[in-house]
């Protein structure tokens, strides 16, 4: 029996947060909502025992459950399996807006692809906001879907608004050139889209998985090639299975771990907006990198920003640059949750959905979204599910894994390059931070017994001790000062100061209790 992958390793708990999403606070900690959920049913058990089925879905976020979804709704036996809590992963810290509008995606995908591939992902992306009203309506879905118009706006380049305009309305979208939005600031030009739309993404999410066949806490550690899933509760043999993951954790074949990065984007729900609040409609994304996302959900102001390479965290924090934003334009608002997201990245801003690789023939996968998971997770089982029972998918070519990437290659180069930094640093560089010198509520890397170490200090002066060497492939963890983490910069596992793992693609914990035990700590 020829093993395809096996786990290295394990994580012995869940790495915490620093701050929950408005969703989860208001699905899981309000006690109306949550005593609604138990009422309910929606509690999955872990596997008990082994099992047969048609399809196993692997990953419980958005993506995972939709695509369980649509082949249970064409009759396919299917069981989704997921090592923690459905929705627990990046679904749970979205802004969940459904709309087609990638930012400025669609003059480059016309220059670098052609017309044809760029209609191809304009298409379906417009198809999958009709599948999402399709599915509400039809399952009588209270997710507090609303049907609004997205924008992107610049507040200093109008000529590259209406030349994504032009490309727009050329691929058949509903664009529209305009310098009239609901912000609180003038801006320069903006391209909106109407009939997108936003919703609750955990409401939306619970109200689909409720009739799924889900295990929760059974963690997959072991694939064969035969399709026999081994997990920490049981095993799965399935004819077919689709990794949606997020991050896609077999190595090879599939090389995702060159062809992928993770990015950080930090959030803040603001209440108290006042008027502000009252007037606003629509969703909002800067076209600079550097710029800022809007969206209200009934009394707040959703507000995020700060965008970073994970691993590459660099001052002032992108909770204060956020915070002093939304003073200056909402001056009596109050932050009441904040939260933060991880977002896979492709070089040529495309995602990877189909086969996984051209050796794995029933295996498909899904991933690197590229901060469009709402969109993404939508298209994704589409796409999936009609080639998981064989029907024609006329938009798919787009997405297929294995394609030639010519506009991505400059952030190829950079992504290797990345890699071979952290790599050769994480080994070549001396750390020369002093244990003594480390302030409280700060991190720093110290030498101990010849080897790299990362040391947290809290506010009691307790100190927490990692190894600064990512199990993944070995890439030098950096320190997060937003979210208190440790960060890699080559495929974006991430770790809480204490060492327990946050994000795939690692799959065990980095804390070093030997430091504390020898160093007496």
């Amino acid at each position: 029996m020829e093993i395809l992958w096996k786990e290295n390793g394990t994580f012995k708990e869940e790495g915490t947060e620093r701050g929950e999403s408005l969703w989860i606070q208001k699905q899981y900690r309000d006690s109306d909502t949550l005593e609604n959920r138990l009422s309910s049913g929606i509690i999955w058990p872990s596997l008990k025992g082994d099992i047969n089925t048609e399809v196993a879905v692997i990953g419980g976020g958005l993506a995972g459950v939709l695509t369980a979804f649509l082949l249970q709704q064409r009759g396919v036996p299917v069981v989704l399996l997921e090592c923690r809590k459905v929705g627990g992963g990046i679904t749970k810290n979205t802004t969940a807006k459904i709309t087609s509008q990638h930012s400025l995606i669609y003059k480059k995908l016309i220059t670098y692809k052609g017309e044809q591939r760029a209609w191809e992902y304009a298409a379906l992306n417009q198809r999958a906001i009709e599948k999402y009203k399709e599915i509400i309506n039809n399952h009588n879905i209270d997710c507090d879907f609303e049907i609004l118009p997205n924008y992107i706006y610049t507040l200093d380049d109008e000529q590259k608004i209406r030349q994504e305009v032009d490309a727009a309305l050329k691929l058949g979208l509903p664009a529209v050139f305009t310098k009239e939005t609901t912000l609180p600031f003038k801006v320069k030009a903006a391209i909106r889209f109407d009939n997108q739309a936003q919703f609750h993404p955990l409401k939306f999410l619970d109200a689909i998985a409720a009739h799924l066949n889900i295990y929760e806490n059974t963690r997959v550690t072991q694939i064969n090639k035969n399709g026999l899933i081994l997990t920490d509760k049981g095993s799965v043999k399935a004819r077919k299975i689709v990794i949606a993951t997020h991050y896609p954790f077999i190595n090879v074949p599939g090389y995702y771990f060159i062809r992928l990065h993770q990015e950080r984007s930090y959030l803040v729900a603001l209440e108290g907006c006042g008027k502000a609040k009252d007037d606003f409609h629509g969703m909002y994304l800067d076209a600079d990198q550097n710029g800022f996302t809007f969206r209200k959900y009934k009394d707040y102001i959703i507000l995020g920003g700060g965008y970073h390479r994970t691993g590459q965290y660099k001052p002032p924090n992108s909770y204060e640059k956020i915070e002093k934003a939304a003073k200056r334009w909402y001056p009596n608002s109050s932050v009441k949750y904040t939260w933060s997201n991880q977002d896979c990245m492709t070089p040529d801003q495309v995602p990877y959905i189909g086969r996984y690789s051209v050796r794995t023939p029933n295996i498909y996968v899904a991933t690197g979204f590229n901060k469009w998971g709402m969109t993404g997770s939508m298209v994704s089982a589409m796409i999936l599910s009609d080639m998981i029972t064989g029907r024609q998918n006329e938009y798919r070519k787009v997405y297929i894994p294995r394609r030639l990437m010519l506009s991505g290659s400059r952030v190829f180069i950079k992504d290797a390059a990345i890699i071979t930094i952290s790599l050769l640093s994480e080994h070549l560089k001396i750390p020369h931070d002093k244990l003594k010198n480390i302030e409280r509520g700060k991190a720093g890397v110290i030498r101990y017994d010849g080897q790299r170490v990362g040391v947290y200090r809290d506010r009691n002066d307790k100190y927490y001790f990692v190894t600064t060497k990512c199990p993944h492939l070995g890439c030098k963890l950096e320190w997060n000062q937003n979210e208190m983490t440790w960060d890699c910069p080559c495929h974006g596992s991430r770790f809480d100061y204490q060492g327990r793992m946050i994000n795939n693609p690692a799959m065990r914990d980095v804390f070093d209790s030997s430091v504390k035990k020898k160093s007496g700590i």
